[in-house]
């Protein structure tokens, strides 16, 4: 069934902008992360026709994620243990460099002026990937670095927040997003790697000039996307400024998101919190997923449902068929 189309219904765009402002709504939005070819295949063998169009079939709200080369540039021989190297750092994060924006900026910054979709601009990789944590041996050094050379941590962040800030505002001057995203894979499931109070001191310290720029260029809609048990950072991410929690692939029980509400409130606004191990199983699992979670925080607001991953061959089509078709009939109920 495809969401029908009336002189009355909002655009993508205006409908992601009401629910973050706990505004009046035409129906819930719903955004879909994309369905993977290898997925798509799997669901063929299961009896999804060749020439089905999942889009059709199951539409969705339009969401485009536009995203900033972050990286240093060219790429590191060896990631900084003393503070020496930071000059070296700092000389590869170059934010007037035209590589780092999205390839034919100039048509795209056009298209994006008349758009009706939303528009999420990707800031910050978060702590682990900046400190260059690719494998268990940066890992350890960067533990260590945190305990015997603090300074060297505390400066390599505030590096990568002053030049995060300056390629933002390259866009910022040009674009008007919908939201900006903070990317933070910062533990597992039991829990964040580092304590809350690191967390501010080193972190969200170096947040702070990207912070200050979008609060500069009235972005209303800061987003803590979290691949983690974050639950323990979430004071702390609301009192610098964040106010829309995105968790990916986490402990579902530790960052349920009823829990979630009642503790912070309306101050955070919530996208996703339905558990993909529920699709793994079977349709009383779904049902009793769904139904439970998602009316309640439909009703108070400030809330784009969708599962907390990216659906995976392991999830059998008729089981994804039947939570679209269910979060489709609640989502288009009228708010």
């Amino acid at each position: 069934m495809l969401f029908s189309k009336t002189t009355n219904e909002m655009s993508s765009r205006e409908r992601f902008h009401e629910t973050m402002a706990y505004g009046t709504l035409d129906r819930t939005p719903y955004f879909e992360e994309g369905i993977r070819k290898e997925v798509i295949k799997a669901w063929r063998r299961q009896g999804l026709p060749r020439n089905a169009d999942l889009s059709r079939m199951f539409p969705s709200d339009l969401r485009e994620r536009m995203e900033v080369d972050l990286n240093p540039r060219p790429s590191l021989r060896r990631w900084p243990t003393t503070m020496a190297d930071l000059d070296t750092f700092q000389k590869h994060l170059n934010p007037y460099d035209k590589k780092r924006l999205p390839k034919k900026w100039s048509k795209r910054v056009s298209a994006w002026s008349s758009r009706d979709h939303v528009l999420m601009l990707y800031v910050h990789r978060g702590f682990f990937q900046t400190m260059g944590v690719r494998d268990w041996r940066r890992f350890k050094e960067v533990i260590y670095l945190l305990i015997d050379h603090p300074d060297l941590v505390r400066r390599m962040m505030t590096i990568q927040g002053e030049f995060s800030a300056k390629l933002a505002e390259r866009v910022l001057k040009e674009v008007r997003i919908d939201a900006a995203v903070f990317s933070e894979p910062i533990g597992g499931n039991d829990c964040p790697l580092i304590s809350p109070q690191m967390y501010e001191e080193f972190v969200l310290k170096s947040y702070e000039p990207l912070l200050n720029l979008l609060n500069r260029y009235g972005v209303e809609t800061i987003i803590f996307q979290t691949f983690a048990n974050a639950r323990i950072l979430l004071p702390s991410i609301l009192r610098w400024g964040f106010n829309c929690l995105w968790a990916c692939e986490v402990n579902i029980a530790a960052m349920d998101y009823r829990s979630i509400r009642h503790e912070f409130g309306r101050d955070l606004r919530l996208i996703g919190g339905i558990d993909l191990d529920a699709l793994r199983r079977d349709r009383d699992a779904i049902r009793s997923e769904i139904e439970t979670k998602v009316p309640p925080l439909i009703r108070d607001g400030g809330y784009v449902p969708l599962a907390d991953g990216r659906v995976r061959e392991d999830v059998p089509f008729e089981n994804y068929v039947y939570y679209r078709e269910l979060l489709q009939k609640i989502t288009q109920q009228r708010s």
